[in-house]
């Protein structure tokens, strides 16, 4: 048990320095992970698309397309369009494209690219006094609340940017912090002029492109540029500044520690923010009553409510002109219409969130998760254990969705989700390995000297076979094979190893399937016993019935041979034994080293087992058993011997002899055997040795073999004492003076 305690507890901490890390080093591959989490949690519950939001997208559609020509339109087409969203009453024209060039449509431009000089002066002068497109487009701009995108790079461009919108910062300085770009691409300067707005149109899309957070503040050298939509919701409010509170401004303490931006405060809305003033939109699947075609609007099909008032994003509809974005609900949308979900989300504060103390959340998460489902799958049953980490995983994520349900949160439950798979994982296997590698060993220690049945089982308690012991009640036998050097005498090597094999090979089988446990074989005698490590119900009756068995099985050994010696023409030794059982408490476990050990069993119920064996010589008989095992199995034939005192104890020991088994205790012969045998013994209790004498020399006499052996050593007792005379202080006790 306390080597598999110290190997899972190494599996414990291997496992932690794999998996919990995670939460500090945020791989790549967990973001991307994470992003698929919440993607998926976005994709289940999306926000609804509500009419009645402020954001419109007036888009380049095909049918504009075809009424109107190829992209770009002319710039007196576009100033139409605004004039007409601006007669609608649109709060805010926010054009999703850059005007950088002059309009290739001019007539002045046609002009000019005619290839005969003569016709391009005569144009050139019916024209001149007639509006270029990019004033009227700068003219019509100029009467609307317009904003323009520009485009910023890190290539090309112009270095310097100049905002329509002042910025009032509160806290840290926010720039640090803000994506940075080092040129932007501006619309042509008299547009850029006559618009109350400029708004980057960039993203941020992450490295699998799909938009998920906005920066709604970005840096190009030093000066901020606000996003479109930003621009288009302040132009809106017709508010000219925009209020960016950071760390350590006032309600916003970070302990002195600069962590970014917190918030933007655009007129009425107060935007919380990450660091780099970026937000997550909660997105809505595309809606068709988002989206209105240029055409219809310069046809004067629109009812005047769907832009009055509203936020009116301009921008490409059109699958050819190439603005798509992805976002976490469509794999391809327009880029227009993702700047209007963008102020849907503002004005509506359907924003996700992620909080700056999410990692650190979702760390202790993962510890205790980890913490739990290592600690069940130790001490739980596989039945527990097993089921614990799927229901934590899911757990985990029935919990995170429902804080992006009903508080719009980001948290993870990836990471934690990952340290309990890893964590179960790991832990399984170091379980289930040191569990195969422990009922290996028990194989391996018990396989040859205890019964298949009994090794089944101690293999699934394996954590017995450690260092050490415990004190059980055992049944044990002891045996002896008697004469072993006048029977090996004459023997070659290879002969003797042969004998000792038959021998031991029966005497070993009787007790295994009897459930027994050899402790080890000692020359030619036998340690084994019953009731550990598991318990053996009945285990008396088993070891006596194992004595029974081995009985006979040495009555065969002697009988094969005495055969083969009669066949060979040599004279035949016959090869007898001597069983002692006793039943009594022993210290048994893993005795040895922690290198080396055996199961074994110590103890004074060993020794006393071993004293019993030696009796059984004196008294000519095979096996004498104590009165513990009598009383156990009361049912065997048994015969009374009386009270000994063996060789180095102090105490008498009440033992019987083992005539046979329950069949023979119900025998007429063996009741009538036992009676005379029980009136022999109130003789000589009584102290009628001569009386005591005769009754033995007449069971010796009418007997089988090999039972007159047992009487004769008794009449030769009897006869001595009744020669030496009843003394004063006699006792029925025997002091045997040999093992």
């Amino acid at each position: 048990m306390l080597k598999r305690r110290q190997v899972y507890l190494v599996a414990l901490v291997v496992a932690a320095a794999i998996t919990l890390p995670w939460g500090f080093l945020q791989p790549r591959a967990l973001d991307d992970l994470r992003n698929l989490v919440f993607d998926s949690f976005q994709r289940l519950s999306p926000r609804v698309y509500d009419p009645e939001t402020p954001a419109r997208v007036v888009g380049v559609d095909e049918e504009s397309l075809k009424a109107y020509g190829q992209w770009p339109w002319s710039r007196t087409r576009i100033a139409e369009l605004v004039d007409r969203l601006r007669e609608m009453g649109a709060a805010a024209i926010a054009f999703d494209f850059i005007f950088a060039e002059p309009d290739r449509l001019s007539a002045r431009r046609i002009a000019d690219a005619l290839p005969d000089p003569k016709l391009r002066a005569e144009v050139s002068k019916l024209l001149a006094k007639t509006p270029e497109g990019d004033a009227l487009l700068a003219a019509a701009l100029g009467k609307a609340p317009a904003v323009l995108g520009v485009t910023l790079a890190d290539v090309g461009g112009a270095k310097q940017f100049e905002p329509k919108a002042g910025f009032v910062t509160a806290g840290d300085d926010p720039a640090p912090f803000l994506v940075s770009f080092t040129g932007v691409v501006t619309p042509l300067p008299q547009l850029a002029k006559a618009a109350q707005g400029l708004g980057a149109t960039n993203w941020l899309a992450d490295r699998d492109q799909v938009v998920r957070r906005v920066p709604l503040l970005t840096r190009v050298g030093d000066s901020i540029a606000p996003s479109l939509a930003v621009e288009a919701l302040r132009v809106a409010q017709g508010e000219q500044t925009i209020v960016i509170r950071s760390s350590n401004a006032s309600g916003e303490t970070a302990y002195g520690k600069e962590t970014g931006v917190n918030a933007i405060k655009i007129g009425a809305f107060q935007i919380a923010t990450g660091p780099a003033a970026d937000v997550r939109p909660r997105y809505s699947p595309s809606n068709p009553a988002r989206d209105i075609s240029a055409k219809a609007v310069l046809e004067g099909r629109v009812p005047r409510s769907e832009i009055e008032g509203r936020i009116v994003f301009v921008g490409a509809l059109a699958v050819g002109l190439g603005d798509v974005r992805a976002t976490p609900l469509e794999a391809v949308a327009p880029g227009v219409d993702v700047h209007a979900q963008i102020v849907e989300s503002l004005t509506t504060g359907a924003l996700l969130s992620r909080p700056d103390w999410a990692p650190g959340l979702e760390f202790v998460a993962a510890a205790v998760a980890f913490l739990l489902t290592m600690g069940l799958l130790f001490i739980a049953p596989p039945l527990v254990s097993a089921p614990f980490a799927p229901l934590a995983v899911a757990g985990l994520f029935g919990g995170a969705f429902y804080l992006f349900e009903r508080q719009g949160l980001l948290l993870d439950p990836a990471y934690p989700s990952l340290v309990v798979i890893g964590g179960y994982l790991i832990g399984a296997v170091t379980l289930w390995r040191a569990e195969t590698l422990a009922r290996r060993q028990v194989r391996r220690a018990f396989g040859k000297f205890v019964a298949p049945a009994v090794v089944d089982r101690i293999a699934e308690h394996p954590e017995r076979l450690v260092l050490g012991g415990e004190t059980r009640e055992l049944t044990v036998l002891f045996s002896d094979l008697r004469n072993f050097s006048g029977i090996s005498e004459g023997m070659s090597a290879r002969e003797l190893t042969q004998f000792m094999n038959d021998y031991l090979t029966p005497m070993t089988d009787a007790i295994l399937e009897c459930e027994g446990t050899v402790d080890k074989y000692m020359g030619d005698a036998i340690l084994a016993f019953w009731n550990a490590p598991l318990d053996i119900v009945d285990h008396p009756r088993k070891a006596v019935r194992a004595a029974l068995m081995m009985r006979e099985a040495l009555a065969n050994l002697n009988e094969a041979r005495a055969q083969a010696a009669q066949a060979e023409g040599r004279p035949h030794r016959v090869a007898a034994f001597g069983v002692g059982l006793h039943l009594g408490p022993c210290s048994v476990g893993n005795m040895g080293s922690i290198r080396r050990f055996d199961y074994s069993i110590l103890g004074d119920t060993v020794n006393l087992t071993s004293r019993l064996e030696g009796a059984s010589k004196a008294f000519g008989t095979d096996v004498i058993a104590s009165a513990a095992i009598r009383d156990a199995a009361p049912d065997m034939a048994w015969l009374d011997l009386g009270r000994i005192v063996v060789v180095g104890k102090t105490e008498p020991t009440h033992v019987f002899a083992l005539a046979g088994g329950p069949d023979t205790a119900e025998s007429e012969l063996y009741v009538r055997w036992r009676t005379s045998h029980d009136a022999m013994r109130d003789d000589y209790e009584s102290g009628r040795f001569a009386e005591a004498a005769a009754r033995a020399s007449t069971l010796a006499q009418t007997l089988p073999s090999p039972w007159p052996a047992l009487y004769v050593a008794l009449e030769q007792r009897y006869s001595m004492l009744a020669r030496a005379g009843l003394q004063e202080a006699w006792s029925p006790v025997w002091n045997l003076e040999s093992k």
